[in-house]
């Protein structure tokens, strides 16, 4: 049974997060909720919790401190962060907690979903001894946005917001075969974590893992449509090795389990 915690200050958006998340994994996660840092850092050590949601920006001791304490007690700690565009410029200040995933609000179903379920791939893994965590800041850094050359107007700002959006996208396109995050793509483009979430979002109007999750099974579609590959061959191929997660994502996404999407496209009677 995963556990998830679910921070957030604002009263009336937490308890509709917390209902999504509750009608979705019923049987499968126990829910815990804090109203700011303070009480989420109390809880989760507690109940021992595994997945946190939390609100980059609360009152007392944020989501951001909050999650540099976790990550200092718990290495294998999964956490995603909510926030909004108007808070970048303080967390591009933060302690690198690396985080899974950050949901920009406002974010939809959709997105919250593929990042949690990727959250619980990622424990299962830990659990079972085969991913690595993910790296640990020693100590407080400020994490600056690339240095950009002075503008030259419209069109510098324009240009510059091409290539930024065919750079990520050739990212993905080279290596979304591999175990990639949002740290790897980050630091080969010289981005802070936070910031080019923001930047992804902007340029793609989903958040990274939810669009990584997408491009794989547009990928896995068009293998199962086209060949009589194995179809844990063809997870493995997109980036899946644990079939049983392809399985999920796949049917997350489409509606269809990969062999139930073949059967389709190749005997459509």
């Amino acid at each position: 049974m995963y556990k998830i915690l679910v921070a957030e200050d604002e009263n009336i958006e937490r308890k509709v997060l917390l209902k999504k998340l509750r009608t979705k994994y019923d049987g499968a996660a126990l829910f815990y909720e804090a109203e700011n840092g303070r009480e989420a850092l109390r809880k989760y050590r507690e109940e021992a919790v595994k997945i946190l949601i939390l609100d980059i920006e609360m009152p007392g001791v944020t989501g951001l401190q909050a999650a540099a304490e976790i990550r200092k007690e718990d290495k294998d700690a999964v956490i995603i962060f909510l926030t909004a565009y108007d808070e970048f410029s303080y967390a591009k200040k933060a302690v690198s907690v690396h985080a899974l995933d950050y949901l920009l609000k406002p974010y939809d179903e959709k997105e919250l979903f593929l990042s949690v379920d990727t959250a619980m791939h990622y424990v299962d893994e830990i659990d079972q001894g085969k991913r690595r965590p993910l790296p640990v800041s020693g100590e407080e850094t400020v994490i600056e946005e690339i240095k950009e050359p002075a503008k030259a107007g419209a069109s510098f700002e324009n240009a510059s917001i091409i290539n930024g959006q065919k750079l990520m996208m050739e990212y993905v396109e080279k290596n979304y075969m591999e175990d990639i995050s949002v740290q790897d793509i980050a630091k080969a483009l010289n981005y802070s974590e936070a910031y080019f979430c923001k930047l992804f979002k902007q340029h793609f109007g989903t958040n990274f893992v939810s669009f990584l999750s997408e491009y794989r099974i547009s990928r896995a579609k068009e293998l199962l449509s086209k060949t009589y590959v194995n179809i844990k061959d063809i997870g493995r191929s997109v980036g899946y090795p644990d079939s049983n997660y392809f399985a999920k994502v796949f049917k997350r996404i489409t509606g269809k389990s990969p062999s139930e999407y073949r059967a389709e496209i190749l005997d459509p009677h």
